[in-house]
């Protein structure tokens, strides 16, 4: 007897491990197939169906993010993408406030000013030489011309609600695949290129780094004074729908007293001031200052979060602000194929570090 649950326990063993190995088969060609991968490298780059209303091929993408080994459910990638991205006003905002759109804009602008400012000029001055008048005219359109664009080129440069804020939740679930996203877009050879940019990033050395920042660099008082001066301007606001108490109110007192209402002619009105009430909209705005009190670590993970999309924007764009006083290579910068990395990032934009 002895011998036989001997040789059952070791058959259960052999299983066991068998189970183990089996298991770790499948586990590791995935871990190999993520683990090549470094922090700030594209993984995918899906370009824009349509140029005067993008719209991304998210179906597309997240098979094309399994090919290269990321197994992402489609509560974690396409649903929370088509909230954000695949709206109406926002598809219309992508164009409106793409590189392409302002590369058209330039000429526009340069021909209203100059129309503008020759008839206004002509009128109330008398000019005997036209030329002096249209080369005058021609140097202050340039001028206010370059003016515009140069804003419009720097203002890309910072954080955009309408598509970075966006794209915070998308990269919060995101991030625990070690990937984040952001859309960027630029003009080249007269064609504007918009894409859907995802980027490997395994945030976790950049939270530790970042907690750290915010817990030893300088008091708390200082610390939250700096991230309001700087995200004071990041306000989300958005539409909740509410019930209005009184109706509900009304609704459980008439369940409790009787089945039917007393006034059976009075239904539909009933109904309908009820259906209005129901359909009640409510305006809150959602500040993004982390708050106070909340722990170091929770307050950095919400900074990566925040300005995840606009660093992924400026990566791949090259816009990112050189480091000056770091190395390429520090122990600090978790990418090596940029000189900032994102908390770096945010400690030099955001916290003034």
């Amino acid at each position: 007897m002895d011998e036989m649950e001997d040789k059952t326990s070791v058959h259960s063993d052999e299983s066991d491990v068998e189970d183990d190995l089996r298991r770790s088969s499948k586990i590791q060609p995935e871990n190999r197939r993520t683990s090549r991968w470094k922090n700030g490298q594209c993984v995918l780059a899906v370009p824009t169906s349509s140029v005067l209303s993008p719209r991304f091929d998210l179906s597309l993408c997240r098979a094309l993010l399994e090919r290269d080994g990321f197994q992402i459910p489609v509560a974690d990638f396409e649903t929370p993408l088509d909230i954000a991205l695949d709206v109406p006003s926002v598809r219309r905002y992508l164009f409106l406030n793409s590189s392409l759109f302002h590369f058209i804009m330039a000429p526009i602008i340069y021909v209203v000013i100059w129309c503008a400012g020759f008839s206004t000029l002509h009128m109330y001055l008398s000019v005997t030489d036209y030329w002096v008048l249209c080369l005058s005219v021609s140097l202050v359109s340039i001028f206010f011309t370059t003016f515009i664009i140069v804003i419009l080129h720097y203002s890309n440069k910072e954080i955009n609600i309408n598509i970075d804020v966006r794209l915070i939740q998308v990269n919060e679930r995101l991030s625990q695949h070690m990937l984040l996203v952001g859309v960027a877009d630029w003009v080249q050879n007269c064609t504007g290129t918009l894409q859907l940019f995802i980027v490997y990033w395994d945030t976790a050395r950049c939270l530790r780094t970042l907690t750290e920042t915010l817990e030893m660099s300088f008091a708390g008082d200082e610390a939250q004074k700096r991230l309001k001066k700087r995200m004071s301007h990041l306000v989300l606001v958005s539409e909740v729908m509410t019930h209005d108490p009184v109706a509900v109110g009304s609704s459980v007192n008439e369940g409790s007293d009787e089945e039917r209402p007393l006034l059976m002619n009075d239904e539909t009105g009933g109904s309908t001031s009820t259906s209005q009430r129901e359909d009640t909209k409510l305006t809150t705005n959602y500040i993004l200052v982390p708050d106070q009190k909340v722990p170091a670590q929770a307050k950095a993970l919400q900074l990566l979060l925040t300005y995840g999309a606009v660093y992924v924007k400026l990566l791949v764009s090259e816009k990112l602000p050189n480091s000056t006083h770091r190395p390429l290579h520090h122990r600090r910068n978790h990418c090596t194929t940029t000189s900032l990395c994102l908390c770096q990032y945010i400690k030099t934009k955001v916290l003034g570090l």
